[in-house]
Order: structure tokens, then C-alpha cells, then sequence
């Protein structure tokens, strides 16, 4: 026999016995084990996404992203709709002196309230941010670009200055505790995030509204920026001969903060 070579088994030797294959009856059992878990896994992933994406990208399109959050508000808003007409409709049929008497002051109150619509003459603005081939060319701060919180909340000021009698934005009623901000490329209105081009209207005498919006300082340096081509931001008033503002009917609930107990 030469180096490196192997011997064959003579015919009278009994060969030595084999081991059982404990590693192999292991991967045919547990090979179909991890491929039902598997399964299992992209069934619960496929229910609970409901045909999203469970790992999204970025959002390209902020303008999307805000008209989706808008309509998510709107299936919700419409639920409190709801629960607050069937919980109307419990505490009429309550035949109670005392619930009765509060009921009557509600009513009283509901119209100064925002809680009432309202229509009639008035006024409406649009402001929008700059065109786009303004944007890209100009050497200006892109904050003098934008609608800012602050120019939507002037507009309302005036108009409320001027005795309006009701005030929308973006076709919603604002009241007393209406919170406008901004947030990010959008501006938040009780919660709800809007993009531009931001649309305010009022109901009321329509020489008192032209009167405050002209004589109000800082939508005097809004309407000269919006008049300047180096940037353009969007100005528009219309007289109209009918606005309807409908009824507050978002939440009435007021949060405020408390002192720390010392």
C-alpha cells in the first residue's frame, strides 16, 4: 500500500456500524417547522398592515400626507357628530325640572358660542405662500416665502375687530379656543393639519371688515411683501354676497395647567 492510499475492506471483514443520522432527522423535522412559522409570520403581517406598508419610506409629498391626515379627522370628527347627537337626543328625553333649566341656558348661549350657523355678507382672503419660480430664484429668506401662523391669525383679528359676527378658516368656525400653529409646511387648525393656500372668510358688514383688514399695520406690510416680485407671497380679498359659516362642532373640552402642590 502506498503512501496517502486506503485500503478497501476485505471480503470476510464485517463492516463497522453506522450512527443514526441524528442531524438529519433533526433538519426534516425542523426545516417544515420554520416554514410554517414563517407563514404564520407574513399572515399576522399581511392582517394587521391592511395593505400598507409596514416599513414605509419617506414622505416625498407633504401636500398627501397632509390631505390624509385631514380626511382621517374628518372620519373621526363625524364620529363625535354622532355621539354628540345621540347624547342630545338621551338628555332631551329626560324629564327633568333642573335639566330642563340648563338646557334652556345652553340654548341661550349657544349662538355667541360659535355653536349656531351663520351666514350672510362678508368677506373672504386667501393667502398663499410664493409661486414656485419664485421660490427657486429669489435671494430672499424663505420665511418671507411662506403664510406663517401669525399672518392667518391677523387676518382673523381684524375681522374680529371689525365685528364680525362669524369667522372661518379653511371653512371651519373658529372660536375662543381655536388654536392656529404652525407645523412644519402646514398649519394646524384645532388639531388638524391644512396646507395652502389657507382660505378665511367672515360674515358681517362688509365696509367695517374692508376698513380693519386695510387699517391693520401688519396686514399693511403683508399686502406691500405679497406686492414685492422678490417674493410674492399669495394675497387675495373678495366681497361676497353670501357666506355660510356652519356650527362649531369640534371638542368643547378645555385643557389648563395646575401649580405643583409644594
Amino acid at each position: 500500500m502506498t503512501p496517502g492510499s486506503h485500503a478497501r475492506p476485505a471480503d470476510d471483514e464485517a463492516p463497522a456500524p453506522r450512527r443514526p443520522r441524528r442531524g438529519w432527522r433533526a433538519w426534516r423535522i425542523g426545516t417544515p417547522l420554520v416554514l410554517l412559522l414563517c407563514g404564520g409570520l407574513f399572515v399576522v403581517s399581511a392582517a394587521n398592515s391592511e395593505g400598507t406598508d409596514l416599513r414605509p419610506g419617506r414622505y416625498t409629498n407633504l401636500s398627501s400626507l397632509v390631505s390624509g391626515e385631514a380626511r382621517d379627522y374628518q372620519h373621526l370628527e363625524q364620529r363625535v357628530k354622532d355621539l354628540n347627537s345621540e347624547v342630545v337626543s338621551l338628555t332631551d328625553a329626560v324629564n327633568d325640572r333642573d335639566v330642563q333649566r340648563s338646557q334652556r341656558r345652553i340654548e341661550k348661549l349657544k349662538d355667541p358660542a360659535g355653536l349656531v350657523p351663520r351666514s350672510g355678507p362678508g368677506v373672504t382672503v386667501t393667502l398663499s405662500d410664493a409661486p414656485e419660480d419664485v421660490i427657486n430664484s429669489t435671494t430672499r429668506d424663505l420665511k418671507y416665502l411662506v403664510v406663517h401662523q401669525q399672518d392667518i391669525q391677523a387676518v382673523v383679528n381684524a375681522m374680529w375687530t371689525a365685528g364680525a359676527t362669524a369667522v372661518t378658516v379653511q371653512g371651519q368656525r373658529i372660536v375662543s379656543t381655536t388654536g392656529i400653529k404652525c407645523e412644519g409646511n402646514a398649519v394646524q387648525l384645532q388639531g388638524v393639519p391644512y396646507s395652502q393656500p389657507y382660505v378665511i372668510s367672515a360674515v358681517g358688514d362688509q365696509a367695517a371688515l374692508l376698513g380693519a383688514i386695510d387699517g391693520n399695520p401688519y396686514l399693511q406690510l403683508y399686502r406691500a411683501q405679497a406686492a414685492d416680485p422678490t417674493i410674492s407671497v399669495g394675497w387675495d380679498l373678495q366681497l361676497e354676497s353670501d357666506i355660510t359659516a356652519p356650527a362649531y362642532d369640534g371638542l368643547l373640552d378645555l385643557n389648563y395647567a395646575k401649580p405643583l402642590d409644594n
